[in-house]
């Protein structure tokens, strides 16, 4: 009687700790992004945050979405997918909206066409599917420029997708570009402190929350026996958030020189 007794409490804790689990898998990835977004509402500066990250997110959840239609991995895993995409959307959303706001005589710059009502354009402009310029790529002027991209993107992975489904290898390395992409996403923030020799104007806050998540997401993947390739680049991840942690404490520690640049209070992985 009491094992049964007992067995009858370990179900529903066990049950309320796998929707818990699944639950910070789901909304964890986006929790280090709101203080963010409240920052750069109430200081409208968006300065701190490279717009670059979304981008990064963008493409490695996009094929990690159309990985599952491959291979079906975890509904959670899919979820946190979507829910990245709809976060960084918005970021993208209020950061170019502050960026666009705090620019004088600003020149209209766009992913699609360019329009014949903007004001700099004295004749008529000629018209191109794309108005593509790289010194100006993922730095238009208005979100919807944004949006155009990510669909067009989308569109096209996916229906390369859907021709080579049946593909094994194909599958397979999509998957593993969509946890790579990821998994990279803080190099760029451990090369820059490694070019500055310096951490300053990054928050050390965050990347603890980085490193915790990344900690938690990869422990995860492993015990609900996810693709191998999450797996991987999860460790990756954790490898990458543990040499910034190590950076921060070397050049607190031991300065390697002045730091001659202008910091700003970066707080998320920056490109």
């Amino acid at each position: 009687m009491e094992a049964g007794g007992l067995e009858w409490l370990l179900v529903p804790m066990r049950q309320l700790v796998s929707w818990g689990a699944a639950g910070a898998m789901v909304f964890g990835g986006v929790v280090p992004y709101i203080p963010q977004y409240r920052d750069i509402r109430r200081t409208q500066n968006a300065e701190g945050f490279s717009t670059y990250v979304c981008l990064v997110l963008l493409v490695a959840n996009i094929l990690r979405i159309l990985f599952w239609f491959g291979r079906r991995f975890e509904s959670p895993l899919l979820w946190q997918s979507i829910i990245m995409i709809i976060t960084m959307l918005l970021m993208l959303k209020l950061c170019t909206e502050v960026r666009v706001s705090n620019e004088l005589n600003i020149k209209r710059r766009s992913f699609a066409a360019a329009d014949s009502k903007d004001e700099e354009i004295k004749a008529p402009p000629k018209r191109s599917y794309l108005d593509f310029d790289l010194n100006y790529f993922w730095h238009w002027s208005k979100f919807t420029d944004y949006v155009q991209c990510v669909l067009t993107f989308t569109g096209v992975t996916g229906y390369i997708t859907y021709l080579w489904l049946d593909s094994y290898l194909f599958v397979e390395t999509l998957g593993f570009l969509a946890v790579f992409t990821e998994a990279m996403l803080g190099v760029p923030q451990l090369y820059r402190n490694y070019q500055n020799r310096s951490t300053e104007g990054m928050s050390v806050k965050m990347v603890l929350m980085w490193t915790s998540g990344d900690t938690f997401k990869t422990v995860y993947f492993i015990l609900n026996q996810a693709p191998f390739q999450f797996s991987i680049c999860g460790l990756l991840q954790v490898f990458v958030d543990i040499a910034i942690l190590l950076q921060v404490y070397l050049y607190s520690y031991y300065p390697q020189k002045p730091v001659s640049h202008t910091a700003h209070p970066a707080s998320t992985k920056a490109l």
